[in-house]
This record gives structure tokens, sequence and C-alpha cells, in this order.
């Protein structure tokens, strides 16, 4: 399953790239769709692109219904290649 989710940017890296957390996993991401994202903001993140930001308040709302969910775990799972 493929979804897009939110996360946090930890750290710009090459330009138009940032490690984000997605969950707990960290990940290098292109930020190349989204325009002056900071460290700190939410984005939202589909195979390994930024789509857009997103209020922080929103993005916790969301990763909380994941987790309600039991969703987390399947994220986790997909975003380190373990999922077929």
């Amino acid at each position: 399953m493929c979804l897009a989710i939110p996360a946090r940017i930890e750290e710009l890296t090459t330009p138009g790239n940032a490690i984000v957390n997605l969950g707990g996993v960290r990940k290098e991401i292109s930020l190349a769709l989204v325009d002056d994202a900071a460290i700190g903001e939410y984005v939202i993140v589909h195979v390994g692109y930024a789509l857009q930001k997103v209020d922080e308040q929103e993005a916790i709302r969301t990763l909380e219904m994941f987790a309600e969910m039991g969703q987390l775990d399947e994220l986790h799972a997909e975003l380190n290649g373990t999922v077929s």
C-alpha cells in the first residue's frame, strides 16, 4: 500500500533535499515540489517527494489516526523496504 503521510523536516541536506522523520523513521526526500520548506515544518510525503506543506496540528492528528488504525508499523516496514 502506498500512502502520502506527514513527516517533520529534521535536516536540510543537499539543495532540494531533506531528512524527514516519518513516525520515527528518518529518510531523505526531495523538496523539489515544495517552496521554502524549513527545518521543523511538516510536509506530506509520497514515494520520496514532499508534495506540500501541512500544518503541524493537522500532521499530528493524521499520524495519530494512522497509529490508531495500526498502520504505522506497516508504514515503517514499507519505508524500510521490507514489504513486498
